[in-house]
């Protein structure tokens, strides 16, 4: 709580993110353990800068929360 307050007197901001996808945008996985798998975006964060994605696998819609620099819009 402090540092928060120091923050706010130093007129300091906290980041951010400038994310650039929509709602049913199409994306590839380009970082981590699901690169090169495609997903449809369907919740964005920007305060945090995530992003939620249902992508195919095993045969079923599974959701994955991914940081948005971890996808490129197809």
């Amino acid at each position: 709580q402090e540092i928060e307050r120091i923050k706010k007197r130093m007129g300091v901001e906290e980041p951010r993110y400038k994310i650039e996808l929509k709602l049913n945008d199409l994306v590839r996985i380009n970082d981590g353990p699901l690169k090169g798998f495609e997903a449809k975006v369907t919740e964005i964060d920007e305060d945090k800068g995530k992003i939620k994605v249902l992508m195919n696998m095993f045969g079923r819609e599974t959701p994955v929360t991914l940081d948005f620099l971890q996808v490129k819009k197809i």
